[in-house]
């Protein structure tokens, strides 16, 4: 009966100097991520979140350790993203945001993603936590930031745009040397060889010979 009445009056346990509530058991994968010249930090990132998984009662599904050399690669994160569509996850927890996410906006999207499929997601170095209201409230704020970048993103793209317009820079794709094709003609019947016309307009031989070879045909 004291053990009983103990449990019933326990205290919720304290992770990081948050109160956590009794929740069922939560199955986590983990993600962690290294630059090729960067590997030593692989086993560190991998203790910490298991040592942090362990504290909170959950159980470990997914491990995945990724070695990639750019900012763009993230192939084994899909596995990940597709443990969590197969509702084989609850939680994705990373060691730090960079490591999981390629950009801004690509770590709003998948973090959208992950909360339309409700799996949480937690990062322990910005003590990101989306299964508490003030995380959600950070992600939210996220996405602000990322539109902003987008935004950001599009005025510089304008800004260059302008800018090439004003130096008399051609935008767009090359001119197609069908174009080219008055010019060529031209120069043939000045006696121009076609090897040098090829050299001249910066084109091929072959397109060369295919102009010329068009106005013979009957």
């Amino acid at each position: 009966m004291a053990a009983k009445r103990a449990s019933k009056t326990a205290k919720p346990e304290r992770v990081f100097g948050q109160r956590q509530e009794p929740r069922k058991m939560f199955r986590v994968g983990l993600y962690a991520r290294v630059s090729t010249h960067d590997q030593q930090t692989l086993p560190l990132q991998m203790r910490a979140m298991r040592e942090y998984a362990s504290k909170r009662d959950w159980k470990i599904a997914v491990q995945i350790k990724e070695v990639g050399s750019g900012a763009v690669e993230r192939e084994l994160r899909g596995q990940l993203l597709a443990a969590a569509r197969r509702r084989e996850i609850d939680v994705v927890l990373v060691w730090r945001l960079d490591r999981w996410g390629r950009s801004l906006v690509d770590l709003v999207v998948t973090l959208k993603e992950l909360a339309e499929l409700g799996v949480a997601f937690v990062s322990l170095t910005e003590a990101l936590d989306l299964t508490t209201p003030t995380g959600r409230a950070m992600a939210g704020l996220l996405s602000v930031f990322a539109a902003f970048e987008h935004e950001i993103l599009r005025e510089r793209i304008r800004a260059g745009i302008a800018e090439a317009r004003l130096q008399g820079k051609h935008l767009g794709r090359p001119v197609t040397v069908g174009k080219k094709a008055g010019q060529i003609r031209k120069l043939r019947r000045a006696g121009v060889s076609k090897a040098e016309i090829a050299r001249r307009l910066n084109i091929g031989r072959t397109s060369v010979r295919r102009i010329l070879g068009e106005r013979n045909r009957p």
